[in-house]
């Protein structure tokens, strides 16, 4: 409460009704009842004072005088209501009481927001504006400074660090009463506007001060970029570029088979939206390793800290899941927020509490719980915020909301990680896809000020496909604007994989701390050699912390891996994030992926490893098993930290993500491409051969493996191959390789019809491995990808595939009009392509010239679903034309546009002697009567045509009884909808 002393105390004889004699004997207690607070506490005791008009304006403005003490103030306001007799006695205690219940967020009534008397009205709800300014206060502020109702010293004055939030809003509520320049009016409609408030904030000076501490240290944190290399301080608000960040329609729920997902902006990540489970309080977001996840979660915390956003929360506390998994220790709700976040300097029995009473201002961040290493589980239940646990079961019941109920919770995670028995537990699923290709565009600007670096980088990635696509990932942003010198010198064209751009990295970095560090035009093998004990020692340490899911190594740990100082100073290790306080700071690689690619060098280069055991590598296995756990347990490392465990024995808890990744890493160093560097590097060139023979047998073999166990067709229908993220990173293996011969061998025994890949996160670099995979299929195949991340760049990477497809299934893939129409270009070259399916995309009436000319060139194109995107009236007419010359098609989507009665009776006229089409779906097109009547008359010529979905228009009783002649003439329609 603003006033700390409770009303109670104050008694009146007899129980009558407050007098003024009785409100005289009770001064001295009123008197420190109005000082118990804060400044804060009296002001609002005046705004209900004011509302009521129990003060005027003279009034009000001598009590409300700067530096005078607050007693003195509050002895003035007794004598000024003692003066207006009884009544305004009773009114000021009944003030009091509002003041006290003030963590009651008063409700603010409609009003005319044009009405006559704006000044008035902000004076009568003056409590509940107060309230409502109060997150939004520097907002309205700049909004009125730039209107021309504020001058630039008015806005200073107000502004002043002295006031809070809720001072500065009486502040600018009192200009406006003065004020005759319109700024009362735009400040009532303006209000109209906010969004609701929540409780008022406290006022306890243990709490106000540990907030300010919080947001102190949570600022610092995140300031800056620390996301991939700690050698760089860059300012996040200066490199900062939005993610495409998603959020997809509930499985099952009504309409979610017509609806897209939903594109957010990092502000409504907890905006009303979709849920999952409406009781949950857990917000998940995943993406795939280097989609940004860290960073976004940074930026979260950093415009909190500077109130800019996310003020409902009054406390955020961050954490980084690599880190809690380090603490062996069991430890309470209090300890890991006060211990392992931000330590009251007072109070601390009394914070807590606040915590516990008003967990709906506390906002909890997990980032990385890919790497925590303990499995969730719902089976121990904790409910004690004081009584401590291990901390694995500390963090499952905070996400379970057993402890901190209310308390909103994100957790970040790539999407493997995330079992079904968690999402239970989950508000909201959104997906974070990596950058859109605006803003590759956008980061390479921020990141590089010299508009001529920038504008070549750009065009270079516009060039180079392989490069482009790789680059919707941040990481891989990152490394292009770090190397740009030797991309912009060697041109880029010969990079096309993950594991290229991991070696330009690697040469950046070796070459930055020789003594002679210059731009090379490509990977220096004796750089490479001259510090190969440095790359092993690295990545044995890389490879220890996989087999054992650490990603955060201490001082001990790096001294028993032979980690020196030199070794560190290349950079590949920085100072691990969110460290604990009081504690030595740990280090970690820079991205995860930087860790499973060391882990690959270590394995092709280490002297340690037979060539043999590679054949367990790319082994198709269960979810949840170790890509390597069955390495020859022959395979020891000197120096692990047990010395009774040998490398396969750390690795049966390895997690099988981030094996993957190590796996096509080795695939890619293993490549022709770069056997030449690393044979510098291997002491035996037979044994680099044999090492490559094997990965290459082991792939290709496990591929096979995967095809024979498809089941076999149902009788009547095609044979259909529904794969797994598994069976995506044995081909991204391949793709690292380059070798041609070896993916014609691969896939020569695959013999199905209809290859499914729906959300398996495909993203522009696995298009690209499928095309140069799928290419060599021997007969045409369907290939569906819906609920991916292709994109227009992953259009571009089908394209060499797109002559064994017979079909082609793109829904829910963020594609717009330009990756559409360099598809349709490629298409009318290829002749078994049949089908396109592209709903639920941003494609809009740019594309529609293409598609009319697919439809009239190609005379063998049966399928077209253009649905839920946006394509209006004219688009539809440029598509009519293609329909007249068509003679193939027999089904064509169109549901979920916005054609209206002008595109339909284009889309009419070209059908009315269509001899092939079967199925027309027009639903949700805002079609009325009007091209009801047009759809009649092409009913009464078109005779082949079995199916037309006509829901969710406005067709009328007209429409309808127009529709209803078309049919008695027509003889072939089964179905109308």
């Amino acid at each position: 409460p603003l006033l700390q002393a409770p009303l109670t105390f104050l008694s009146f004889p007899g129980g009558e009704m407050c007098t003024q004699e009785a409100f005289r004997a009770q001064r001295s207690q009123l008197v420190g009842l109005l000082v118990s607070g804060s400044l804060e506490g009296f002001e609002s005791v005046l705004d209900w004072l004011l509302s009521w008009e129990v003060l005027t304006w003279e009034d009000y403005e001598g009590l409300r005088l700067l530096g005078q003490p607050l007693s003195h103030l509050a002895r003035r306001l007794l004598d000024t209501v003692w003066n207006k007799g009884t009544w305004g006695c009773e009114q000021l205690l009944a003030a009091v009481r509002e003041a006290q219940a003030g963590s009651q967020a008063p409700e603010l009534p409609d009003w005319d927001p044009h009405s006559p008397h704006p000044a008035r009205d902000l004076q009568s709800h003056r409590p509940a504006i107060v309230r409502r300014l109060y997150s939004h206060v520097e907002h309205v502020l700049e909004r009125a400074q730039e209107r021309g109702f504020i001058s630039r010293y008015e806005y200073d004055e107000i502004r002043l660090p002295v006031f809070t939030s809720s001072q500065r809003a009486r502040r600018l509520l009192d200009l406006a009463m003065v004020k005759v320049n319109g700024l009362a009016a735009f400040l009532l409609q303006h209000i109209q506007e906010l969004p609701a408030p929540l409780a008022l904030p406290f006022e306890d000076a243990a709490c106000k001060k540990y907030m300010c501490k919080l947001r102190t240290t949570v600022s610092a944190q995140s300031r800056f970029l620390s996301t991939y290399d700690g050698a760089d301080n860059l300012c996040l608000e200066e490199i900062y570029t939005e993610n495409v960040l998603e959020i997809h329609p509930e499985v099952g729920a009504a309409g979610a088979q017509q609806r897209g997902p939903t594109t957010l902006g990092l502000e409504e990540l907890f905006s009303p939206h979709d849920h999952v489970n409406q009781d949950a309080d857990t917000v998940l977001v995943v993406g795939e390793a280097g989609s940004g996840k860290s960073t976004l979660l940074q930026q979260l915390h950093l415009l909190w800290a500077s109130g800019r956003d996310f003020q409902e929360f009054l406390f955020v506390f961050p954490f980084s899941c690599r880190q809690l998994q380090c603490m062996a220790k069991p430890l309470s709700v209090q300890t890991l927020l006060f211990e392992h976040c931000c330590w009251p300097d007072l109070g601390q029995r009394d914070v807590f509490q606040f915590l516990l009473d008003h967990p709906d201002r506390v906002l909890l961040t997990f980032d990385g719980f890919d790497e925590f290493k303990f499995r969730f589980s719902d089976c121990e239940r904790h409910c004690s915020p004081t009584d401590p646990t291990s901390v694995q079961n500390l963090l499952f019941n905070l996400l379970q909301g057993n402890l901190l109920k209310n308390a909103r919770k994100v957790l970040t995670s790539r999407p493997d990680a995330v079992s079904a028995l968690l999402r239970r537990y989950v508000r909201t699923e959104l997906s974070l896809k990596g950058f859109s290709e605006e803003g590759i565009e956008l980061y390479l600007r921020r990141c590089h000020r010299e508009p001529e670096v920038a504008d070549r980088l750009i065009s270079l990635l516009k060039a180079t496909s392989a490069l482009h696509g790789l680059c919707h990932l941040p990481v891989f942003s990152w490394m292009v604007s770090k190397c740009h010198q030797e991309l912009l010198l060697q041109g880029g064209g010969s990079l096309k994989t993950t594991t290229d751009m991991y070696l330009l990295i690697l040469q950046h970095f070796l070459q930055h701390a020789s003594p002679t560090g210059c731009a090379a035009r490509g990977p220096e093998p004796r750089l490479l050699q001259a510090r190969l004990p440095t790359l092993l020692r690295l990545g044995r340490l890389a490879l220890q912390g996989l087999g054992a899911c650490c990603y955060v190594f201490s001082g001990q740990q790096l001294q028993a891996a032979h980690v020196d100082t030199e070794d560190i100073s290349l950079g590949f290790l920085v100072r691990a994030r969110r460290a604990v306080p009081g504690s030595a700071a740990p280090l970690e690689f820079l991205h995860i992926t930087f860790q499973c690619f060391f882990a690959a060098f270590y394995l092709l280069l280490s002297a340690d490893l037979p060539p043999s055991s590679l054949r367990h590598l790319f082994s198709c296995h269960r979810p949840g098993s170790s890509l390597m756990a069955r390495l020859l347990p022959g395979l020891c490392v000197p120096g692990a930290w047990h010395k009774e465990d040998s490398v396969a024995a750390l690795l049966q808890e390895a997690d099988p993500n981030n094996l993957q990744i190590t796996a096509a890493f080795l695939a890619g160093l293993l490549s022709q491409e770069h056997g030449d560097l690393l044979a510098e590097c291997q002491a035996s060139e037979k044994t680099l051969l044999r090492r490559r023979a094997c990965a290459r047998w082991c792939l290709a073999r496990s591929l096979h493996r995967h095809f024979h166990s498809i089941p076999p067709a149902v009788p009547g229908e095609a044979k259909s191959m529904h794969a797994m993220p598994g069976f995506v990173w044995l081909i991204r293996s391949l793709y690292e390789m380059q070798e041609e011969r070896l993916a014609r061998e691969a896939v020569r025994g695959l013999d199905v019809d209809h290859i499914k890949l729906t959300f398996c996160s495909v993203g522009p670099a696995e298009c690209a491995a499928l095309a140069f995979v799928l290419r060599h299929l021997r007969r045409p195949v369907a290939l569906q990808l819906d609920h991916n991340s292709v994109g227009d760049v992953g259009v571009q990477q089908l394209l060499p595939c797109l002559g064994v497809c017979k079909a082609l299934y793109l829904r829910d893939n963020n594609i717009s009009d330009r990756g559409i129409c360099k598809l349709v270009e490629h298409a009318l070259r290829c002749e078994p392509l049949q089908k396109l399916a592209l709903f639920n995309n941003r494609l809009t009436d740019g594309c529609t010239h293409a598609m009319a000319r697919l439809l009239s060139c190609k005379q063998n194109f049966v399928a077209l679903r253009l649905g839920n995107n946006h394509i209006t009236a004219s688009g539809a007419e440029v598509l009519a034309q293609g329909l007249r010359a068509n003679t193939s098609l027999q089904f064509l989507g169109f549901w979920g546009n916005k054609v209206g009665d002008k595109g339909a009776q284009a889309l009419a006229e070209a059908l009315g002697d269509h001899q092939s089409l079967k199925w027309l779906s027009l639903v949700g097109n805002s079609i009325g009567s009007v091209g009801a009547q047009s759809l009649a008359l092409m009913l009464e010529k078109n005779m082949a045509l079995e199916e037309l979905c006509l829901e969710e228009n406005h067709l009328g009783d007209e429409g309808v009884c127009s529709l209803a002649r078309g049919l008695k003439k027509n003889s072939s329609l089964k179905v109308l909808k």
